[in-house]
């Protein structure tokens, strides 16, 4: 890490409930590609790498600051009293540095698409013309919803109306606050001590101070956003969905750009705590979630979702489901496989069609061919599991393991009741139930022997086509034997 900034300090405001979200989930934890909506906040302010970042909570404080706590030495959550508004919020922030001189930026803990780029250009404006203030605004076409930036005549902001506050006139402005701000610490502390509650919501507005410091002959400045889409907040699920296609879209195409070949970018979701290397190849209608990661040369998709995964290199997965769990280099698997929390499978396993696997283990280049369901289970090296097979692991009241050896060979059909243990070298015959262990070598079965009662169809279901069909076949036998 480079040197801290201690001229600068970040304020992420994290303390409002978000009511057009509709949930019991604070806004700000609503989840987008892999990280809460604050989460993509902190880390870009991080990259800025400022001496201090404070980030202030109220509204389901616990499970906000759980959210950010951790993050670094560098970041302080602060806790907001039961005086509502953003300008609150930063002055309570600013109380617990009141020795500190230097510049605040101020984040919206929902605005989740600004990129550090564009901060460190707004901190470097700001700097650069001695303002008081500089705010960071972008040109929408509809800006309802948002507040809007007035301007003087000389092109300096004169204030910042909330949307319920606004006039007709105002509300026809289409430049809008993107809610990030840039003061100098002692104005922005002088001046939040002015700002009262006379809004239609009843708060101390942050933009309140630009008003204020206007009043007081000292300058503010703007600098308009260059992506405005990237500028935009998040207020209700609509606009939480448009900023996932937004960064995923982002996310799709760095990863192209190092060397992913992703053949479908519209059906491809793919986190921004994913790692891919380079050669992998991820077919359409995949979703590569949170900590994933895939080794050079595999193949995901399509209609493949990994979720905390672990791929070795030239690995295929075919419309496959899997959480937590680690598939060895060259492994084959799927389509319609399941593999659950705590599947671990070997260089070269091979996992074919409508297998399911719960905190199983499986030996490098076994075969687990179709239809068969393997939990709590240990497979050994180059053995084969008869497909149809399952483990019986619950016995109602706790879950026992069922433990291969290598190079075993277990018939179609099986049930393995746990716990059992199958030794190397060892086979089972086809319908095998196996409640007892099988010692290394050994052959094990439980059919009974096949019985045939002749002549049984014609005599228990006359006139059906199969008696006819039994009929006309004996009398073939016959014929032949005459």
């Amino acid at each position: 890490m480079n040197e801290l900034d201690t001229d600068l300090v970040v304020v992420i405001l994290a303390a409002g409930q978000g009511t057009r979200m509709r949930s019991r989930l604070p806004k700000v934890l609503h989840p987008l590609a892999g990280r809460p909506l604050v989460g993509h906040v902190l880390d870009t302010a991080r990259v800025l790498e400022p001496g201090r970042v404070l980030v202030v909570v109220r509204h389901e404080r616990d499970q906000v600051a759980g959210a950010v706590e951790g993050a670094g030495e560098e970041v302080i959550v602060v806790d907001q009293d039961e005086i509502p508004g953003t300008g609150r919020a930063v002055q309570v922030a600013l109380e617990t540095i009141p020795d500190y001189s230097g510049d605040v930026l101020v984040l919206s803990g929902d605005v989740p698409l600004l990129e550090s780029d564009t901060l460190a250009a707004l901190i470097s404006a700001h700097r650069e013309s001695g303002a008081a203030a500089t705010v960071l605004s972008a040109v929408v076409d509809d800006a309802t919803g948002y507040g809007r930036v007035i301007r003087d005549e000389d092109g300096t902001v004169a204030r910042i109306v909330e949307q319920k506050d606004a006039s007709d006139e105002e509300a026809a402005v289409t430049e809008i606050n993107a809610g990030v701000y840039v003061f100098r610490a002692e104005p922005l502390r002088s001046h939040l001590g002015l700002v009262g509650e006379a809004n239609a919501q009843g708060e101390r507005y942050l933009t309140d101070v630009v008003r204020l410091l206007r009043d007081s002959r000292l300058s503010v400045a703007a600098a308009t956003a260059p992506d405005a889409t990237a500028a935009l907040g998040v207020n209700d699920r609509v606009q939480l969905a448009e900023a996932a296609r937004v960064l995923n879209a982002r996310v799709v195409r760095r990863w192209q750009l190092e060397g992913v070949t992703i053949m479908d970018p519209a059906t491809t979701w793919i986190d921004v705590t994913v790692t891919l290397a380079r050669d992998v190849t991820i077919l359409p209608g995949s979703h590569l979630r949170r900590a994933t990661i895939v080794a050079e040369g595999a193949t995901i998709g399509p209609d493949t979702t990994l979720t905390d995964c672990e791929v070795g290199e030239d690995a295929t997965l075919v419309r496959t489901e899997a959480t937590l769990a680690v598939v060895g280099a060259r492994a084959s698997v799927g389509p319609f496989a399941h593999l659950r929390p705590g599947t671990v499978l070997g260089e070269g396993v091979s996992v074919g069609a409508f297998v399911e696997t719960k905190n199983a283990q499986i030996g490098e280049g076994t075969k687990v061919p179709h239809f068969i369901y393997l939990g709590d289970a240990e497979v050994g090296v180059g053995s084969n599991i008869g497909a149809g097979t399952i483990t019986a692991n619950y016995d109602g009241v706790h879950k026992h393991r069922t433990i291969v050896g290598d190079y075993a060979k277990t018939g179609a059909h099986n049930v393995f009741v746990a716990p059992v243990r199958i030794g190397d070298g060892a086979y089972t015959g086809a319908g095998t139930v196996v409640r007892k262990d099988v010692p290394p070598g050994a052959l094990a079965v439980t059919a009974a022997s096949q019985r045939n009662v002749e002549g049984w169809v014609v005599s228990n279901r006359p006139g059906t086509a199969a008696a006819e069909a039994a009929e006309k076949a004996a009398h073939g036998t016959q014929e032949e034997d005459d």
